[in-house]
């Protein structure tokens, strides 16, 4: 099974199951149509068309209409005339045909649940000064959870591979995942047997979204038990990190030991969802990889040890030319 099939699937579950698992967390919100809303007047009870006039929600939450007026209305989409206009110019509002109530009397209510974001201006079109708009923000979830949706109980999250021999712990930071942001995909390797940390394996790692490999690295070696890689997501949308072809050396503690040396099996797929940013539309961070830190971590280390031994050469090279200063002929006086 190739990896841009594996890709599509996870695409196509989530696309099923995302639509789920919005839902179980969707809310109900009420809005009233007070008394009075039927007199364009500017003396009447109700202080306004629709309570609340506007209203912010979440991708999967329903509104509730409710007729607390002595005639009938209704909730159309699109945009109404004004308390003045309808009058002025005869317009009776245009809707949009993303949603009607039809006319519906006092007493009654009408609900309608909102699958997209965006803005909503809705009127009615009896009583075409009626208006008032809906806000749609987009569902981002306050936990992390797999390309489906589904919310992972423990996290970090682990599986074992299929040859059952490595436990992979697998986590991220921050932990609900958004484009602009810059990830941290964390991980460490056990002994699937002994629960002991494994030490320096070699294994390959790639980042998927939408069918495409963004990064991917190969014959990467594991330090401490454990790594990291970084990413920033231009993108919204499910994505898998996939660590594979995990080389059979590792160690328990101190001691060596020896996995089978049958990679095939030894490998592990990690889901997610990224989500579009509201607040960042640009990337200002930057990537750092764990072969820059140690890079990075080498080029201090030179500096470290290198400049202290300039130092002391230059320190000892002055104390030598301090004891033995320079001698110069002795004059002797001539008679004048």
């Amino acid at each position: 099974m190739n990896e841009k099939f594996i890709a599509f699937f996870i695409v196509t579950i989530s696309v099923m199951f995302v639509g789920t698992a919005q839902n179980s967390f969707a809310e109900d919100f009420v809005v009233s149509i007070p008394y009075g809303a039927f007199n364009p007047e500017l003396n009447t009870p109700a202080e306004v068309w629709y309570d609340p006039p506007e209203l912010s929600i979440t991708v999967g939450d329903t509104v509730t209409w409710t007729n607390d007026d002595r005639e009938g209305h209704t909730v159309t989409s699109g945009y109404g005339a004004g308390r003045f206009d309808w009058m002025d110019t005869k317009n009776l509002g245009e809707a949009d045909g993303l949603f009607d109530s039809l006319r519906f009397m006092p007493g009654e209510s009408w609900s309608y649940t909102f699958e997209k974001e965006g803005s909503y201006n809705y009127f009615c079109v009896i009583h075409p000064w009626m208006e008032a708009i809906i806000f749609v923000d987009p569902y981002i979830p306050d936990f992390p959870h797999d390309a489906t949706g589904k919310k992972y109980e423990s996290f970090p999250t682990f599986l074992i591979t299929p040859d059952r021999s490595v436990e992979i712990n697998f986590s991220w930071e921050p932990q609900v995942i958004k484009t602009h942001e810059k990830v941290n995909f964390i991980y460490r390797f056990y002994d699937a047997v002994y629960d002991q940390p494994l030490r320096k394996l070699e294994y390959d790692i790639a980042i998927l979204q939408n069918n495409e490999i963004l990064y991917k690295d190969e014959k990467a070696v594991s330090g401490a038990g454990g790594d990291y890689r970084q990413w920033i997501f231009e993108e919204p949308g499910p994505i898998i990190v996939k660590i594979s072809n995990i080389k059979p050396y590792g160690q328990v503690a101190e001691s060596q030991i020896n996995l089978s040396y049958d990679a095939t099996a030894r490998l592990g797929d990690f889901t997610a969802m990224v989500y579009d940013n509201p607040e960042k539309r640009v990337t200002t961070d930057k990537i750092v990889q764990p072969r820059e830190t140690l890079q990075f971590y080498y080029e201090i280390a030179v500096a470290i040890i290198v400049v202290p031994v300039i130092m002391l050469a230059v320190l000892i090279l002055y104390m030598k030319t301090k004891k033995n200063p320079p001698s110069y002929p002795e004059r002797k006086a001539s008679p004048v």
